[in-house]
């Protein structure tokens, strides 16, 4: 029992001491390997991912790696089993699996995954103003309007104007603006020597009320100046304001077309001007009031209002009547309002047309004069070339000058 108990515990103590110079050569082991992962990585600072990208591009140029070759580059124990690939023979960097670990080094293209750029779909409209100038042209007048609130003022931009049809090809053009109705007062610009494409790019300015501005008119007349140093005029455009909404960060670039001024002198009671189109589909009867020109004013104050009342007729009997914005004080005031009536086709035979132009004073309504659009079997003379022209245009506005005559 003796030698038993003797033996058992010699058995024993040598598993004790097996036990125990393992696990001090395993701890001596680890202790060993990460000393000497410290010892490399230590004095070694840690360089991002843009800077290891940097030296793959500059290896391209270099032949020879700006990295010692007597310091392996060694992958952390903690970083085993990752994927890695292949920047340089002597260089590795793991795949971009985990965004949070390594930083991106900008921002990702998208060209990856939505292709090439298509170059058509930015380009900027074509700017067909330049180009698209329709039979009988006679030039083409570009501006820009801006309404300072604060100080009242309306800022006119002259920018150009081009085709000009000159008598002469040696054309000297300028512009002169008015501010209808005061057509005694206009601002003028440079003359420009031998072009039909001035370039102007000049900017006026008029005083005018708030409560005022969408009473009046921009007027631009285009001149050209001949060797004798006389006045030829070229073209004229009228520019009603009271349709434009004006502030202070609104500034469009507008175009118009020249139009030729007549020269014809009013007849006694001024001169109307207006459009008339009929929609046969529709059943419409569309009347455009432009303009006026040389009324016989009963009061020339500026308080005085000019309208023009349209009323459509059948068989002399009123059917309906509309009325224009009144216009203060001008002799040749300026609408380009459109007014629309109901009349079936069978109804023009007997239908008829009244435009009269009114003045209101502080006492009583004048009535400067009259004309009357009809069929034939009502009227003769241009009133009547008129309403034929309107029916053998459908759809299509036609526009014509009329005598005034008195309302008696």
């Amino acid at each position: 029992e003796q030698v038993v108990t003797v033996a058992g515990g010699v058995i024993v103590g040598i598993l004790l001491f097996v036990l125990t110079g393992i696990t001090a050569y395993l701890l001596w082991k680890k202790f060993c390997l990460l000393s000497s992962y410290e010892e490399l990585t230590g004095p070694v600072k840690s360089t991002p991912v843009n800077a290891i990208l940097q030296d793959q591009s500059s290896s391209e140029i270099q032949p020879k790696s700006t990295r010692s070759k007597s310091v392996p580059f060694i992958i952390p124990p903690t970083l085993h089993g990752r994927g890695w690939i292949n920047l340089t023979k002597e260089e590795q960097i793991q795949e971009d699996r985990n965004s949070c670990m390594i930083p991106q080094s900008g921002p990702r293209s998208s060209f990856h995954s939505l292709g090439t750029i298509n170059p058509e779909l930015y380009k900027f409209p074509e700017d067909k103003s330049e180009t698209d100038f329709p039979e009988g042209n006679i030039g083409r007048l570009w501006f820009s309007i801006e309404y300072k609130q604060a100080s009242e003022s309306l800022l006119i931009s002259l920018i150009k104007v081009r085709k000009l049809q000159a008598p002469v090809e040696s054309c000297s053009p300028f512009v002169k603006i008015f501010l209808l109705p005061d057509e005694r007062y206009y601002l003028q610009s440079k003359t420009k020597r031998k072009t039909l494409n001035p370039q102007f790019d000049e900017d006026f300015v008029f005083q005018v009320s708030s409560k005022m501005l969408l009473q009046r008119t921009l007027k631009f007349l285009v001149y050209h100046v001949d060797k004798q140093k006389k006045h030829h005029l070229l073209g004229q455009v009228i520019f009603p304001l009271k349709n434009e909404t004006l502030t202070d960060d609104s500034k469009v670039v507008i175009w118009r077309d020249l139009e030729k001024e007549n020269l014809e002198t009013p007849s006694e009671y001024g001169d109307i001007q207006f459009s008339l189109s009929y929609n046969d589909c529709l059943g419409r009867l569309t009347v455009v009031v432009l303009r006026a020109r040389g009324l016989k004013l009963q009061d020339k104050s500026c308080a005085a209002s000019v309208y023009v009342k349209v009323s459509l007729m059948n068989h002399n009997k009123f059917i309906k009547s509309k009325k224009t914005a009144p216009v203060l004080g001008s002799p040749n005031p300026v609408y380009n309002e459109s007014f629309s009536f109901k009349a079936n086709q069978t109804e023009l035979d007997t239908a008829s047309l009244s435009l009269s132009v009114l003045q209101n004073t502080e006492q009583t309504t004048h009535v400067l004069g009259r004309v009357v659009v009809r069929p034939f079997m009502y009227s003769r003379g241009k009133e009547l070339e008129h309403w034929n022209e309107m029916i053998s245009k459908p759809k299509e506005l036609v526009k014509h000058w009329h005598a005034l005559c008195n309302s008696t």
